[in-house]
């Protein structure tokens, strides 16, 4: 099964729409509750993060039997030091972004931690490109 959601870069409201759409959809399917928030957290993490940080983007998932691949794809700025942006705490965010809440520097690790794989790629001045895989272990499958 193919999703594709567009997000939108203008509006934190919308943020998180394609995850809890994915979330109602793996329910449907019966996955279990457990990797259902992991990829509910996984997703949601790289969503506010186009939001904040790319005027959004475009979001495709892969639900298969085996593993749900998800891609987020930007034309943002980019990420220049995508192993710096990997530790805890560590942010761009601006004092505006931090005053909504957001920007505290777990974005990226959160989306490690809650995925099987993690793959970002990313140029500057063109976007980046972020790969989730969470394999489902689901007994009688």
């Amino acid at each position: 099964m193919k999703l594709n959601f567009e997000v939108d870069g203008d509006d934190f409201l919308l943020a998180g729409e394609a995850s809890s759409q994915v979330k109602k959809v793996l329910k449907q399917l019966g996955v279990a509750s457990d990797i259902i928030r992991r990829i509910a957290i996984a997703m949601y993490e790289a969503e506010i993060n186009m939001v904040l940080h790319a005027n959004g983007g475009m979001v495709d998932v892969d639900i298969s039997p085996e593993k749900i691949y998800i891609v987020f794809q930007d034309t943002g700025p980019g990420i220049e030091d995508i192993e710096l942006a990997m530790q805890e705490g560590y942010s761009t965010a601006s004092d505006k972004i931090r005053e909504l809440g957001f920007g505290a520097g777990m974005g990226l690790p959160n989306m490690k931690r809650y995925s099987d794989d993690l793959k970002i790629t990313s140029e500057l001045g063109k976007g980046t490109k972020v790969e989730i895989i969470v394999y489902l272990n689901r007994e009688g499958d």
